[in-house]
C-alpha cells in the first residue's frame, strides 16, 4: 500500500446494525464520538440502521425493516384504496 494516500483519522471503527445488534469492524474515515467495547479493544462506535445481516436482499428473509414509521404512514394514506 501507498503511504501517505489515507486520511489521518482513517483508523478501525465499529459499525453496529441497530435492527438486530448485530456489530462488524472496519476501517473508516467516520466521525463519532461513541465508542465501544468489541472483542476485547475499545473502538469509535457508527450506528447503522441496516446492514448485510438484516437486509431481506442478503438474508432471504421476507422482513419489513420500518424504523421510521414510513411504512404506517404509506398504509394509512393509500392502503384502504382499491381498484
Amino acid at each position: 500500500m501507498k503511504k501517505g494516500i489515507h486520511p489521518d483519522n482513517y483508523r478501525p471503527v465499529v459499525f453496529k446494525d441497530m435492527s438486530n445488534g448485530d456489530m462488524f469492524l472496519t476501517k473508516s474515515t467516520c466521525k463519532t464520538s461513541e465508542t465501544v467495547e468489541f472483542e476485547g479493544e475499545t473502538y469509535p462506535l457508527v450506528k447503522i440502521e441496516i446492514s448485510n445481516t438484516s437486509h431481506p436482499f442478503y438474508t432471504g428473509k421476507n422482513k419489513l425493516v420500518d424504523t421510521a414509521g414510513r411504512v404506517d404512514r404509506f398504509m394509512s394514506r393509500y392502503g384502504k384504496i382499491k381498484k
